[in-house]
């Protein structure tokens, strides 16, 4: 039986992370800050991953087989958790996000090649700067210096950084695609913003030549995240269903099943919707396979969760 902790938890895919080892048999501990009841049969830690003390304190002499971190953003968090977890565990799990590879959060990030799937290798935490001095600590206050975006995607980076570097435990960085929940587990909302606006007969705000991305849906990357527990590896890991998806397309889908037409409205930048991206870095996903992890198809799946969207949206 694996005695497993997971930070955070208490939404989204990390609800049916922590089912998914509780029915395995693991022993499952969650740690978040008491804002939602935990799942049933499971241990509940209330602390604020901030507060050293604290989080030291309601672990007490706790140790565990691995822990998930699903809410670490930080290299100041990533740096208390090294700290609080050395001793207490062999292997550590950080849920990060493909947003490593955007090219434009970082000068340090070469453009890939359009129609050529980001490996690993492209973003290396082991040499990865992580600047001294910077507030971290202050996470409002950083994104005010670098902007929302980049600040979350240099977080993600620098936190693997720091886990990457002289740890006391096995490291694993899972790399996440765009994550998509089916009907109402789609916490994002992202689909239903694309519903909405072509129901609505609205404009949806994209890119001239958009490019594709990858995908992935909740339940296999709480699939993913409770197979690492046991699978041995470390270094990073892409996270992604298999077949990538255009903004285009994915109207195209909502528009085929609505009976609607899709309108467009080109814009640059910022103004564009969720999905559209003016930048290629859609992921490789054939580390996982190579471990062992199969992926299903993007479009064996993605109808669905479209299918329910319009059901959620109609319904509301």
């Amino acid at each position: 039986m694996n005695n497993v902790c997971v930070i955070g938890g208490s939404r989204y895919f990390g609800l049916r992370l922590i089912e998914l080892l509780r029915d395995s048999g693991s022993r499952v501990t969650v740690i978040n800050r008491g804002s939602a009841p935990p799942s049933p049969g499971v241990t509940h830690l209330v602390a604020d991953r901030d507060d050293e003390a604290r989080l030291g304190a309601v672990l007490a002499d706790r140790e565990f087989d691995a822990v998930i971190d699903q809410v670490c953003y930080t290299p100041h968090q990533a740096a208390i958790a090294r700290r609080i977890f050395g001793g207490r565990t062999p292997r550590y799990v950080m849920t990060s996000t493909m947003e490593v590879y955007d090219p434009a959060t970082s000068a340090l990030i070469s453009p890939a090649a359009p129609g050529v799937p980001v490996a690993e290798e492209a973003v290396d935490p082991a040499s990865w700067p992580v600047p001294p001095g910077q507030p971290w600590h202050d996470l409002r206050r950083m994104e005010g210096v670098l902007g929302e975006a980049t600040c979350y995607a240099e977080g993600k980076r620098q936190a693997e950084a720091v886990f990457a570097r002289e740890s006391p435990f096995e490291f694993v960085a899972v790399r996440s695609a765009h994550v998509l929940g089916i009907g109402a587990r789609d916490f994002t909302r992202r689909l239903e913003h694309y519903v909405e606006r072509i129901l609505a007969g609205r404009p949806v705000e994209v890119h001239r030549d958009p490019f594709p991305t990858s995908f992935i849906n909740d339940e296999e990357i709480a699939g993913l995240l409770a197979w690492t527990v046991g699978a041995g590896f470390t270094g990073a890991v892409n996270a992604s269903c298999h077949g990538e998806a255009g903004v285009r397309g994915l109207c195209d889908l909502i528009a085929a099943q609505t009976g609607r037409v899709a309108d467009y409205r080109l814009v640059d930048g910022a103004e564009a919707s969720p999905f559209s991206f003016d930048r290629y870095y859609a992921m490789d996903n054939s580390r996982a396979a190579r471990l062992g992890y199969a992926f299903s198809a993007t479009a064996d799946w993605l109808p669905k969760a479209i299918a329910a969207a319009i059901e959620l949206r109609k319904g509301g």
